[in-house]
Formats: structure tokens, sequence, C-alpha cells
């Protein structure tokens, strides 16, 4: 069994009007919301083996606030990738656990194309920032990845562990 942890990055700061859009930061609450869900993350036993993370500020920053010593691999490939990217990516992944940190659409939509059915949560099909799915596959290496051959088993967005 392969399981993936596929979050969108955390809640990012338009402080900034001048800053391009791949070197926004987090702010405050995007930073709150990312050392929650690596703590709940941590707390039910989910530590990745790898990270794909796309290479903006923001999911660096997501990244680092879970506080997971992992491998990493920040790519730009991933940056508002196609669920399609993203899902090649994945194939060329090792490990038990790949924790995957991404953008919507592109995060929603592979969310819903992996799994072979949505979990009963309201905000699923929105995919709030920092929502973070938990999937697994009955698959034995990442290589054999397909289209609606995941079974969701959590899916959570920061409000739940923030208030």
């Amino acid at each position: 069994m392969k399981r993936l942890i596929l979050m969108r990055h955390a809640k990012s700061s338009w402080d900034h009007p001048d800053l391009d859009d791949f070197d926004r930061p987090l702010n405050d609450r995007g930073r709150a919301s990312a050392r929650a869900m690596g703590e709940w993350l941590r707390g039910g036993g989910h530590e990745p083996a790898l990270a794909l993370v796309s290479s903006s500020v923001r999911t660096r920053e997501t990244f680092a606030l879970l506080g997971f010593d992992c491998e990493v691999r920040f790519a730009d490939t991933l940056y508002h990738a196609s669920p399609r990217t993203m899902r090649g990516a994945l194939r060329e992944a090792s490990g038990g656990t790949v924790l995957m940190i991404c953008h919507n659409p592109g995060a929603a939509q592979l969310a819903r194309d992996l799994l072979e059915s949505a979990p009963q949560h309201p905000k699923f099909f929105g995919y709030p920032t920092c929502a973070t799915l938990i999937a697994e596959f009955d698959i034995g290496h990442w290589g054999e990845l397909d289209w609606r051959s995941g079974r969701a088993a959590d899916f959570v967005v920061p409000r739940q562990l923030t208030g």
C-alpha cells in the first residue's frame, strides 16, 4: 500500500501587490495553519518519506512549517501544475508515504481524479488553503498509480484544527 498526503499550500499574503505570484509568502494565519497541520499529521502517524513540493515561496514555507525531516524535492513543474503533471511526479516517487504540496485548481482536481469516491466533507470540492487529503492506494510502487484508484482515509481543513 502507498499513502499520499496531498496538501494545498497554506494561506498566502497579499500585503505586497508588487510581488510576483510565485514569490508571495504566507500570512500569519497561513503559518499557524501549516504548524497545526504538521502537528495533526504527526499525531496521526502520517510522516512522509518524501515530499514533492512546488518551488514557490508559499509552498516552500508551508513545507518548512510542517516540521518534517524527510527527503524533499522542490519542483518548478509543480507550480500551478495540472493533475496529469502532478500524477507524473507521483509516479516517479519512492517511499511508502509521499507528501505533495501544490496549488489550486490542480490540487482539488487531482484529489477528485485519484479517488474512487470523494470523502463526505463539505470543503472537499473547494479544497481551501492548507486542505489536506490522505489517500491510500493498493499498489506496490508509485509507478502503478492510476486515476480513480485511491481511497480517502481522511480529509481535513485548518479550521478544524485551529478553531
